[in-house]
């Protein structure tokens, strides 16, 4: 028999990553690492075949740690998943809601329930990750402390869910992908794909404009764009960017060339399949922007 996969994730056991590699891979070993930087490193070594990062969530937006890892990381993006959130407000057995005065969480999990627990009066304290947050609250044995996790991390931990789903918006959802050491590639015309970039544009006048000019005339739909600085430079800007198409359609071909031509660097983080949640929101085409015609161009 083979030996099933190992997915690194970020977290303790009862994650909501560690959610994500169950529900994509429910047959893999879950492989918990400290920091998303472990992550990567356990997959470049080995001691992971594959990695689940969480990218971006739809109420607190980007996972900050992310960008950063991605220019030097010798890995690709080979698949998504999006996973609704639902933070549950765990406490001691025994606990009543009356008795939290703190509840410990993941800075993104604190984000995405911040009205919520303003109006319950309760003080938020930045924790690692839900799932350690629950953890140190099962070990600290103080009936005044809450945290917010999973289910599954109550289950993990022994704690009793005071309030379900706490997250300000019911639409709480985060995107996650997995990364692989090798790249691969769907075919070309099987089902909707997605390339993602990861570009520094050159330092002459209007660049940018320039770069993205190329998917304008080319039809091809920019889904997600996104700067951050290098190094703590101002003037060192390194860009994400998520795009329909697969690399080798004509139109994102063209694209991409003309966005080389104005980079300074360009790297291919992956080309993969869609997931179908992207389909389930799909703006219907009739309030799309219309492709330029060839009078336009």
């Amino acid at each position: 028999m083979s030996e099933p996969l190992r997915v690194a994730y970020q977290g303790e056991p009862g994650a909501n990553s560690h959610i994500a590699v169950l529900e994509v891979y429910p047959d893999a070993w879950p492989v918990p690492c400290p920091t998303f930087e472990d992550c990567f490193a356990a997959l470049e070594s080995g001691a992971a075949d594959l990695a689940m990062i969480p990218i971006e969530n739809s109420v607190a937006g980007r996972v900050a740690d992310i960008h950063s890892l991605l220019p030097s990381a010798h890995a690709y993006i080979i698949r998504e998943h999006f996973l609704p959130i639902h933070h549950q407000l765990l406490g001691l057995k025994g606990a009543k809601l009356s008795d939290i005065r703190t509840v410990q969480s993941h800075v993104q999990a604190l984000g995405q329930c911040r009205r919520r627990l303003r109006g319950l009066g309760m003080e938020p304290v930045v924790g690692a990750d839900t799932a350690g947050s629950a953890r140190e609250i099962a070990q600290a044995g103080d009936i005044s402390r809450g945290a917010l996790a999973s289910k599954l991390a109550a289950k993990v931990y022994d704690l009793q869910i005071l309030l379900p789903d706490v997250e300000d918006e019911k639409h709480n959802t985060t995107r996650f992908v997995v990364f692989s050491r090798e790249a691969t590639r769907p075919p070309v015309g099987e089902g909707m794909v997605v390339t993602s970039l990861l570009f520094r544009v050159r330092n002459v006048p209007a660049a940018l404009y320039k770069a993205l000019g190329g998917f304008a005339t080319n039809g091809v739909n920019i889904t997600k764009l996104e700067s951050y600085q290098l190094a703590g430079q101002f003037f060192a800007t390194q860009f994400y960017a998520d795009v329909e198409g697969h690399i080798d359609d004509p139109s994102v071909r063209l694209a991409i060339e003309e966005l080389a031509f104005f980079s300074a660097e360009l790297k291919v983080l992956g080309v993969y399949p869609a997931a179908p949640f992207r389909e389930a929101i799909r703006e219907p085409e009739e309030n799309r922007p219309l492709r330029p015609s060839p009078a336009a161009e």
